[in-house]
């Protein structure tokens, strides 16, 4: 019982501090900062594909990246997607994918906003080391993302291979492949919640402190994936006759609103956690009165 009213308390504490850090407003910049350097991001994917000789992977990335959203939001964006991934690109390398890496980096900066606040951190670090972080970490994204699908392009090679070795244990290739592209998506969603929370941010916490508001976003994502998903089902039209040509950009940044809004609690609610353990200060010693000697 005790441990249920910690739990409670420290969440009630948590989403006070999330109102008063102004969190659905910095959400909404998130989301909006997202949906905005989606596509650099898939740009600079698909430029640094092209480079390698195998722009293939572009696509695979652009489908690993969007496996774990509700098929309804990721459809939604499927065409203009594949409109951006099949152009031809020659600019690796040039002012064009330096421009859509800097975009793509207003992203990563958004969700340093959020994190600083919750965190209460006040960024000392010099700009310009902070943007070069960003672009450093949005390629790092951009690259595993390409090595994440050529896996996912082997996979079927691998198979066929531990199926001659193993033929009772690998009965669907279908199913495994499917399983494995949605167990890869999750454990690089893991990985970089566990980047973000750890060093994006001034400060620097410890693995323990910053895995409750990860299990927390994983699980928040997959509860509003579900329960958004199902509203689509039954309300997208209102999108449409409401916003027309626009609608499938409004699901998308919704959705993103919502994943936001929990994303930035994480953060919130490990700072909870942290305040809660802090030593409790000590009461100051009592002040002797006018002409009493100390004891």
């Amino acid at each position: 019982m005790k441990s249920l009213r910690y739990v409670y308390d420290v969440a009630i504490e948590a989403f006070y501090t999330f109102l008063a850090d102004d969190g659905w407003a910095i959400a909404s910049h998130i989301a909006l900062s997202a949906l905005m350097a989606l596509f650099p991001f898939l740009i600079v994917i698909t430029s640094i594909a092209g480079f390698i000789g195998s722009k293939n992977l572009a696509d695979q990335a652009a489908e690993l990246m969007l496996e774990t959203w509700p098929s309804q939001v990721a459809n939604a964006l499927s065409g203009e997607i594949h409109s951006v991934l099949t152009t031809t690109r020659t600019d690796a390398f040039t002012i064009g994918l330096v421009l859509a890496l800097y975009f793509a980096s207003n992203g990563v900066e958004s969700l340093r906003v959020g994190l600083n606040r919750a965190y209460g951190m006040i960024e000392t670090r010099r700009w310009y080391w902070l943007r070069l972080e960003s672009i450093a970490y949005t390629l790092l994204a951009a690259v595993v993302s390409l090595a994440l699908s050529f896996l996912i392009v082997l996979g079927p090679l691998i198979i066929a291979a531990a199926r001659r070795h193993f033929p009772h244990l690998l009965n669907s290739n279908e199913n495994l492949l499917e399983f494995t592209r949605y167990g890869v998506a999750i454990g690089a969603l893991v990985v970089a919640l566990l980047i973000l929370h750890a060093w994006l941010p001034a400060g620097r916490r410890s693995f323990i402190q910053i895995l409750p508001g990860i299990v927390f976003t994983m699980a928040g994502s997959v509860v509003s994936g579900m329960v958004f998903g199902q509203y689509l089902t039954r309300f997208a039209y209102n999108y449409v006759t409401t916003y027309a040509g626009l609608a499938s950009v409004v699901i998308a940044l919704v959705f993103l609103y919502f994943v936001a809004a929990i994303f930035v609690y994480g953060g919130e609610l490990n700072a909870a956690i942290i305040k809660s353990r802090r030593p409790a200060p000590s009461a100051p010693a009592p002040q002797p009165a006018p002409g009493e000697m100390p004891a």
